[in-house]
C-alpha cells in the first residue's frame, strides 16, 4: 500500500479552481470581497501563484531578486541600542553595560538632560575611536558634533559611524563616517505610508547628490533611515523595494555596478501606546523581525516604555529582542530570506512602481524642497495619517490594549518623553479621551434584555467599546420585562446607559423604556436598527453603538452630551 501511495499523483489546481472553491465558501459574497486595499493604495490578492507573478513581472522578477541580493551588505542587522540616561555618569555606565551585553553600535540622541561638556566629549571620543556609532543631532550647530574634534588625527580614518540629521553634515578627515542621510523617519512619524517614505528618500538623495562633487563621493557618505511599522509584510517589502529603487536611481547617474547603501532602521514609535505598554514589546519584536528579514543593516529597538521613561529592565529587554532574533532565528544565514515569496515579490514590485512614479512627480515639481513648499507633501502625508487614524478608530486596524481588549484599570502615564512627544501616534486620541473621561468620573451602564445567553454578545461588545476610554460600565441582570428594565434605570448611578439585547428583545422593549426612562439618563442601543431608528430617536434615544463605528467620534459625542445634561 505504501508503494501505491508513493505513485499517486495529485492534479495541481489552477488559480481558477481556488477561485471557484472560494466563491462557494463565500456563500453569495463576491470574490472581490477577499481583496484588501492597503494604505499605500495597493490591492492585496487573496492568493499569489508563481504563474501570476511571472505574468505580472516577467523577466523583471529575476532582475528584482538579483538586485536585492547584490545590494545586501555582509554585516546585516547590527544591534544599535540607544542609550537613555539623565546624567553623564549614568550615560557612560549604561553605555559600558550595553556594549558588554551585545550592543554593537553606540546609538545616541543628542537631546539629553545633561550638558555635552568638554570632559564628556573627550571621554565619548575614546569610544568612537573603538566602536561604530549612530548619532542623531538637531542641526549643524549641535554640541555633540564637537566630539569629532576630540578624536586624534591619526585615528580619524578608522572611525566608522552614521550621523542622522535633517541636512548633510560636512565632516572632513572621517572617510568612513556617513554624514549624508535620507531620514524618512520624520515623514513616517507624521503619518507617511511605505510608498511615500520610499519616494521621499529618493527625492532627498536627488537633492543631496547635487551638493557633492560626484556621485561616487556622494555614495560613500549616503545612507537611508527607515522606521519599521507593525504591518509585517509591508515593511519587509518596503526595505527590499528601496534596494531596487536605489539601483534605478544610481543608474540615472551612469553607475552600472552595485553600490551598496546602508539601511539604518528602528522600530516605529507611531505604533506605540501608553496604554498596556507591554504590548509595545510585542509590536517592536514583530517590527524588528520585519527589519531582519527585509535586510536592514543597523537596527534600533525602542524600549516598550520609551514614550514615558525607559528603565534598565526595559532597555535590556529591547536589546535582547535584537539579540534573540539575530542569534536564534538563523535568518542571517540566508541572503534575502523573503526572496521568492510570490506575495512579497509582488508587493515589492508594487512599491517600486508606485514609489518611482511619486519620485518622478516630486522631481518634475522642482525637487523635494519645492514639493514641500507647495504644501503637496504635507497634504499627502496628512491624507495617509487620516486613513491610518480612521482605521484605528474603527478597528479596521487593531491596537491591542488600546482600541480593542483594553484594560480600563490600566494606569495612564501622563508624562511624555520629550524626544517622542511630537509623533502622530494612532493611540493618542484614545489616551486623551480616557484622561478626560477619568477626570470627569463618568458613570456608565449596560442594560441587558432578555436572557444572559441572548444579551451577552452585545453586552460584551459594549463593555469592550467603553473600556477603550477607561470606562467600566455597571451591568444589569438581564431584564425579562419592561418594568424590570425601568426599575434598574431608576436605581443606577449611570448617566449613560447602553441597551444590549438581541434584535427581537430590543425591538420589543425599547419603545416602552424610552417612554418611562429617567430624564437625566442618556440612552443608546447596541446594534443597527434602520427601520426603527427614526422613531426611537424622536422618542428620546440618543443613538446607537455598533461594529465598524468610529469609537472616538462616538464617545466624544456621548461625553459632550453627558456634560450638557449635567449643566
Amino acid at each position: 500500500m505504501s508503494n501505491n501511495m508513493k505513485n499517486i499523483e495529485f492534479e495541481k489546481p489552477a488559480y481558477s479552481d481556488w477561485q471557484d472553491a472560494a466563491i462557494k465558501a463565500l456563500k453569495g459574497k463576491p470574490f472581490e470581497s477577499l481583496f484588501t486595499k492597503t494604505n499605500e493604495g495597493v490591492t492585496l490578492q487573496p492568493m499569489y501563484t508563481q504563474e501570476s507573478l511571472v505574468a505580472k513581472l516577467g523577466d523583471e522578477l529575476d532582475r528584482q531578486v538579483a538586485t536585492i541580493r547584490s545590494l545586501q551588505n555582509s554585516q546585516a542587522f547590527q544591534v544599535a541600542q540607544q542609550i537613555h540616561a539623565d546624567t553623564s555618569e549614568a550615560f557612560f555606565a549604561q553605555l559600558d553595560d550595553s556594549l558588554a551585553r551585545g550592543n554593537e553600535v553606540i546609538t545616541i540622541d543628542s537631546r539629553v538632560n545633561f550638558d555635552w561638556t568638554e570632559d564628556v566629549l573627550v571621554k565619548l571620543a575614546s569610544y568612537f575611536s573603538e566602536y561604530s556609532f549612530k548619532i542623531t543631532i538637531k542641526d549643524t550647530k549641535d554640541p555633540l558634533l564637537t566630539v569629532f574634534d576630540k578624536i586624534a588625527l591619526d585615528q580619524r580614518e578608522a572611525v566608522k559611524g552614521f550621523i542622522v540629521s535633517n541636512e548633510p553634515i560636512s565632516l572632513y578627515a572621517f572617510p568612513s563616517v556617513r554624514s549624508v542621510g535620507a531620514n524618512t523617519v520624520l515623514y513616517h512619524n507624521e503619518g507617511a505610508n511605505a510608498v511615500q517614505e520610499l519616494a521621499y528618500g529618493l527625492a532627498l538623495a536627488a537633492k543631496f547628490v547635487e551638493q557633492e562633487e560626484s556621485f561616487e563621493a556622494f555614495s560613500k557618505k549616503f545612507f537611508v533611515s527607515f522606521a519599521v511599522d507593525t504591518q509585517f509584510f509591508t515593511e519587509i517589502a518596503k526595505l527590499r523595494a528601496f534596494k531596487v529603487l536605489w539601483k534605478a536611481f544610481s543608474s540615472a547617474y551612469d553607475v552600472t555596478e552595485s553600490v551598496k547603501i546602508p539601511t539604518v532602521a528602528e522600530t516605529s514609535l507611531r505604533s506605540f501606546s501608553k496604554l498596556d505598554v507591554y504590548v509595545n514589546l510585542l509590536r517592536s519584536s514583530n517590527e524588528a523581525l520585519s527589519g531582519l528579514i527585509g535586510g536592514a543593516d543597523l537596527f534600533t529597538v525602542h524600549p516598550h516604555d520609551a514614550l514615558t521613561k525607559p528603565t534598565e529592565q526595559s532597555i535590556r529587554i529591547a536589546r535582547n529582542v535584537s539579540l534573540i532574533l539575530k542569534e536564534e532565528t538563523n535568518v542571517l544565514k540566508v541572503i534575502d530570506p523573503a526572496g521568492g515569496s510570490y506575495f512579497i515579490e509582488s508587493l515589492t514590485a508594487d512599491f517600486v512602481k508606485e514609489a518611482w512614479a511619486l519620485f518622478l512627480e516630486i522631481e518634475a515639481a522642482g525637487g523635494i524642497d519645492e514639493y514641500t513648499a507647495s504644501g503637496k507633501l504635507a497634504e499627502e502625508v496628512e491624507k495617509s495619517y487620516q486613513s491610518r487614524i480612521h482605521a484605528a478608530q474603527t478597528r479596521k486596524q487593531s491596537l491591542i490594549g488600546t482600541n480593542i481588549y483594553a484594560n480600563p484599570a490600566d494606569a495612564l502615564e501622563c508624562e511624555t518623553n520629550p524626544l517622542f512627544a511630537s509623533i502622530k501616534r494612532s493611540a493618542i486620541p484614545f489616551e486623551k479621551l480616557r484622561a478626560e473621561m477619568t477626570a470627569a468620573d463618568v458613570k456608565t451602564g449596560i442594560l441587558a434584555l432578555g436572557t444572559l445567553k441572548s444579551s451577552k454578545p452585545r453586552a460584551d461588545f459594549i463593555a469592550g467599546f467603553l473600556n477603550t476610554v477607561g470606562l467600566v460600565p455597571e451591568k444589569s441582570e438581564p431584564a425579562a420585562t419592561v418594568e424590570e428594565a425601568i426599575a434598574w434605570l431608576k436605581a443606577t448611578e449611570a448617566k449613560y446607559v447602553v441597551i444590549a439585547g438581541n434584535d427581537e428583545d430590543t425591538k420589543e422593549f425599547v419603545h416602552a423604556i424610552l417612554a418611562d426612562k429617567p430624564a437625566g439618563v442618556l440612552v443608546d442601543v447596541a446594534g443597527k436598527f434602520k427601520d426603527e431608528e427614526e422613531a426611537w430617536l424622536a422618542n428620546g434615544l440618543n443613538g446607537f453603538i455598533f461594529a465598524g463605528q468610529n469609537i472616538i467620534e462616538k464617545l466624544q459625542s456621548v461625553f459632550a452630551s453627558i456634560k450638557e445634561v449635567q449643566r
